[in-house]
């Protein structure tokens, strides 16, 4: 449990996603600007039903969807991609949560170091992350479409 910046108790349960919980996801993520046209969200939640979907979390409370981060391990880093939390509970320490649930789980798996990107126009995300220890690595973050999920252009950033 948490206090939010208004000073209610806020709790939430972590946990495994559930095909259940496709449409309130979805809609979390368009909510919290994370669904751009070029990424389909429902394929991308797909795949991730296919690839260690015990890495996909959930933040639930009262019933509802509040949270999300869709976590990965491929044996050199970790990723944290979708990390989302409902607007009603920004501030409440949830992300925090989140966040040290995906990196208990990293560290389990024996993960070294876990690496995410944040769109460089995001400056307040990046400075959040930076309240949790994140640093820009100085790295230039390169990306391929491999498979198209819309057709039309496709801007590289995803």
């Amino acid at each position: 449990m948490n206090a939010s910046s208004n000073g209610v108790a806020v709790s939430a349960r972590i946990r495994a996603f559930e095909a259940a919980d496709t449409e309130p996801v979805v809609a979390l993520w368009r909510a919290a600007g994370l669904v751009v046209p070029w990424n389909d969200p429902y394929r991308d939640i797909e795949r991730k039903s296919t690839v260690q979907p015990e890495l996909f979390l959930v933040a639930e409370a009262a019933g509802a969807v509040v949270g999300t981060a869709m976590v990965g391990y491929d044996g050199h880093r970790g990723w944290v991609n979708y990390l989302a939390v409902d607007a009603t509970r920004r501030g409440s320490g949830l992300g925090r949560q989140l966040m040290a649930e995906a990196e208990r789980l990293l560290v389990e798996r024996g993960c070294p170091k876990l690496n995410l990107q944040v769109r460089s126009t995001n400056t307040s995300v990046i400075e959040w992350y930076r309240t949790l220890g994140y640093e820009p690595d100085g790295a230039v973050s390169l990306g391929k479409r491999l498979i198209p999920d819309v057709a039309g252009p496709i801007d590289a950033a995803t």
